[in-house]
């Protein structure tokens, strides 16, 4: 896999050049990590610990947000001490290990978000045989699925980016190790990759795009059929913070992988992929808890149960 590379690292040319922007992108980018990693840990925890949120739609949403921490934490750490670093090295490895696991993480998430647009649907349009039909014979294979799809398509461009020959350049015009960068500074003739990622990449787009399309389709004709303003309060809801979710998940990928790597510009692709990145993940908690009636009392019972260790 490797026998045609002559470069045994690479080096990040990030956002800035001059000291002072770089420490303080540093706090600001440390700010949103640690919000990231105490707000979807905590909604994780929340799920696990709270009997009443021991449903699927809150598995499905404790598994995102798993995943959305983790997601951060395959990115922001290294980007981070880059921040300060004088070389802002990756080694080859780990970049092939970085690129595998962040796009098995961004591959698992449009196949997770598609899911819990499904579990939506059965959840309104079959509110009676909910229970009976999301089973965990039903729901855990779900998970399990997106997750061997996500570390498929990983693999396959994975494999098939670090087959290629880095001879001409290491610098990547990046602050991760991602695809279409190292595509751009390769030497190796790259049409075949470029090929596969749009192919890959856009039939998991109109497959997980569909599935939500098609679910929300039925959501929306069932809350025509709903009389009670109340009724319809509560399903709008309950789908609108995964709508706004899916569509700024989606539409970020789309602007980043559809396209030919010859279109790939520095300044603002580097801010469509923090985006997708780093700041999705610190927005989902607030998109799918503010909202969420549930969750916010099993916050507000958590908190009350901890303030009354501490005050004992």
């Amino acid at each position: 896999m490797f026998n045609h590379t002559e470069v045994s690292m690479f080096i990040f040319m990030g956002f800035a050049n001059h000291l002072e922007e770089q420490i303080i992108l540093f706090f600001v980018f440390l700010a949103i990590y640690l919000f990231t990693l105490f707000g979807n840990l905590g909604l994780f925890a929340l799920v696990v610990l709270d009997s009443r949120l021991h449903t699927p739609m809150y598995h499905f949403l404790s598994v995102l947000s798993f995943l959305d921490a983790c997601y951060s934490s395959v990115i922001t750490p290294k980007m981070l001490v880059n921040f300060l670093a004088e070389n802002k090295t990756i080694s080859f490895s780990g970049c092939v290990a970085q690129m595998l696991i962040s796009v098995t993480f961004g591959t698992t998430e449009c196949f997770l978000l598609a899911v819990m647009a499904y579990d939506r649907y059965i959840a309104i349009c079959n509110p009676l045989l909910y229970t009976a039909i999301m089973t965990p014979r039903v729901y855990v294979p779900l998970i399990i699925g997106s997750y061997v799809g996500g570390v498929l398509h990983a693999t396959l461009h994975t494999v098939a980016t670090f087959s290629l020959s880095f001879c001409a350049s290491n610098i990547i015009r990046h602050i991760f190790c991602d695809i279409p960068p190292l595509l751009a500074i390769s030497c190796s003739d790259t049409h075949i990759n470029e090929l596969l990622l749009f192919i890959f990449v856009s039939s998991i787009e109109i497959f997980t795009i569909l599935i939500v399309l098609v679910s929300y389709g039925f959501i929306f004709i069932a809350v025509l059929r709903i009389r009670s303003a109340e009724g319809r309060k509560k399903v709008f809801s309950t789908c609108g913070s995964h709508l706004t979710g899916v569509s700024i998940y989606h539409g970020t990928i789309l602007f980043m992988y559809l396209r030919p790597t010859s279109s790939y510009s520095l300044s603002h692709d580097m801010v469509v992929s923090v985006f997708y990145t780093i700041v999705i993940p610190m927005l989902n908690p607030i998109i799918y808890s503010l909202r969420n009636k549930d969750v916010k009392e099993a916050a507000k019972k958590f908190w009350e149960k901890t303030s009354s260790l501490i005050t004992f």
